[in-house]
Parts: C-alpha cells; structure tokens; sequence
C-alpha cells in the first residue's frame, strides 16, 4: 500500500486535514517535507514515497522567501513568487526522481495552474468553456498598464470585465471593472493602496468611483503580469451572485461547495457564504438545464491536467442557470473541511483529502491486481 509524503507547511491545517485522512485510511502517518526545506535544498525523499504536493500559503518565511516581501498583507511581488515556487516545485520533482519516488503534482501543470493567461489558453484550446479573455494563452501581448486594459477591452467589446493578477489568489489583486464610455469607470476591489502608493490585500470589499484610481492600481499591478477576461453575468439565488468550487479527484467530480456573495467576489474570506448545493441543483434542473453536464464541464476542466491527481475548478453558472463556464482552475482548491462527497461520486462520506488517499490506494490495489495476475 502506498506510502506518502506531503510538501507543506508543518502543522499547517492542510497537512493536518491530510494526516487525518492518511491514518482513518489505516496507513502509516505521511512524512512532512517543509517548503522551508525545499527552497533551501535540503529536501529528502524515500524509495517508493507517493509525493503530495499542498500549498505553500500561511507562513511567513515561506512567503519571504517566495516574494521577497516582508509584510503578507501587500499584494506586489507575485511574479517572483511564481518564479520562485515553480523552481521549488521543479527542485521537488528532481528529488523525488533521485529517490524512486512518485508524484501526484505534475511540476507542467503546476506552472500552468499558477498562470491564468497559460490556463485559460489551454482549457480554450480543449474547447473548455471559459470567459472571453485577450490575454489567454501563450501568444497573448503582455499587458503593461491600464492603457493597455483599455484598448484591449475595447477592441474586444468588453464594457464589464475583471482584470487579475496572472499569479495571484484568493481574489488576491482583482478588480470587478464597469466601464461606460471616456472617464466613467468604476471597479469593485478588495485592493487598498496607500498614500506612497503600495498595494495592500484587504478583507473589506470597496467600491473605486474614479478612471484616475482604477488606473493607479491596474499601472501597480501591471509589472506582475495582468490577466483580463470577461465579466460573465452570473445566476443569482435570493439576491446573491452565486458561482461553484468543484473539487475534482482522478477525473471525477467528487466534491461542490455553493458560494454566494453581494459583491462580484465570491471568496469566503471576502464576505462570501456557503449556499445550499440542493437548491442550486433543483435551480439548474427547473430551468431545463443539466447538472451533470455541470460536473462533466469541471471534469473536462480537470482532464486537462491528467497528471495532477485533484484540482479545484471555480465553475460560473450563468443567468438562467442551463450554461456553465469555468473561471479558473486550482492547484490547491481543496480546502473544504467537513465537506463529504456527491452522491454517485464515489466519495461519499469522504472528505476531499480521504477521496485522494481513496484514489491512491485503489490505484495501487489496481497495478496489485495486474501485476499478480
């Protein structure tokens, strides 16, 4: 039976959720490489280890390291950050290959997840329904300042779009942007910038009322990389714009959480609560839609990223509830505590970390079965 090893942050509640999992399943407790470790080239594997990589996220160091940014709060640095973690990801790789060990992350589809101009470009080229976006894929034309967000959302017909940090998170950098013609923009943003002009990620949603503001928080973001797409109106339940988080594990839907918000943000850690998945499933089932083919779009979002064992893809119901769209794919998108799985899934009664361990060990039981036959 298989053996893991997790690369994380040591008593880091990601790891904890995943040891849970690891010793419920009746296997011996997974080995904790620290990303400390690894950014400092001193990462260890054992012959046979199944290597799990989890976020970085949640320490302080590690974020040092990464960004070259003491204060967690601010929000530049981002393409340092990806710079840095995709060459740690690259240095566990070669680890573990030195060892004999096998991977779950492929290092390709980490550098992909971690860039949503490459993403987007590749769940596009798969025929993946996506927002419309200018700067999906590899070819797109780097985006230098707000000027620049203005002639490409204009050249596109984009009068309501998000513009994105390409290697951010948690809603980290983004703008909700309404535009109406020369000098009528307004945006929605958790973004805060002080007086010297330094960005700041905040927990408060604002609303900025001025071209000249937009423009001074886009023209900071801009040398991290800037990814634009659509702003796709979503379906609403009870007032709230409502999008989905769905957990993808060896190619199947196995986990869904409802996330609903006021703001254009659905982020939980921005205001967002959970929804009632039953209710969104009778919505989209009334409406003459499918919420199978709902699951079957994230699982064709996953298919993408074979070599990666789960991701977590952010799907956007539009209005109406019969169309979906994926807004992003996520590397470490699976942080739901206390969340079981979806009838028929095959994870019921499994959160999402006991669902990878489950995926693992029927493999192995699998190549067990081959291999005495």
């Amino acid at each position: 039976m298989p053996r893991f090893a997790v690369v994380g942050v040591p008593g880091n509640r990601r790891v904890t959720l995943f040891q849970d999992a690891v010793r419920a399943a009746g296997l011996p407790a997974a080995r904790v490489v620290s990303w400390l470790d690894v950014l400092r080239g001193e990462a260890g594997f054992l012959p046979g280890d199944t290597v799990r990589m989890d976020s970085p996220g949640e320490d302080a160091e590690v974020e040092r390291l990464l960004r070259a940014v003491g204060d967690p709060t601010r929000v530049e640095g981002t393409a340092l950050w990806y710079a840095r973690f995709t060459a740690a990801v690259r240095e566990v790789e070669r680890a573990a290959a030195a060892a004999g060990a096998v991977l779950l992350d492929d290092p390709g589809d980490v550098a992909v997840l971690f860039d949503k101009r490459l993403c987007h470009g590749v769940l596009t080229g798969e025929g993946v329904p996506v927002p419309a976006s200018p700067t999906s894929g590899v070819a797109a034309p780097v985006v230098r300042d707000w000027a620049d967000v203005r002639e490409r959302t204009a050249d596109r017909g984009l009068p309501r779009f998000f513009v994105k940090l390409a290697h951010g998170s948690s809603a980290s950098g983004v703008l909700a942007v309404e535009t109406a013609g020369p000098g009528r923009v307004r945006a929605t943003t958790s973004v805060e910038r002080d007086a010297s002009g330094r960005l700041f990620n905040s927990l408060r949603v604002r609303r900025v009322t001025t071209e000249r503001e937009v423009a001074a928080i886009v023209d900071a973001l801009a040398p991290d990389g800037l990814h634009i797409e659509r702003w796709l109106p979503k379906a609403t339940r009870r007032g709230r714009a409502t999008d989905l988080r769905v957990v993808v594990v060896a190619g199947r839907a196995t986990h869904a959480v409802v996330r609903t918000s006021r703001s254009p943000m659905t982020n939980l850690h921005l205001g967002g609560e959970r929804g009632n998945l039953g209710e969104v499933r009778a919505a989209v089932e009334a409406a003459g839609g499918s919420w199978s083919e709902a699951l079957a779009v994230c699982e064709r979002a996953a298919a993408c990223f074979p070599d990666t064992l789960c991701v977590g893809v952010d799907l956007l119901p539009s209005t109406g509830w019969r169309r979906f769209a994926v807004g992003e794919v996520n590397a470490f998108g699976d942080l739901l505590p206390r969340l079981t799985g979806l009838p028929g899934s095959g994870a019921e009664g499994l959160d999402t970390y006991a669902a990878q361990v489950a995926a693992v060990m029927n493999t192995a039981r699998d190549h067990r079965a081959t291999t005495t036959a």
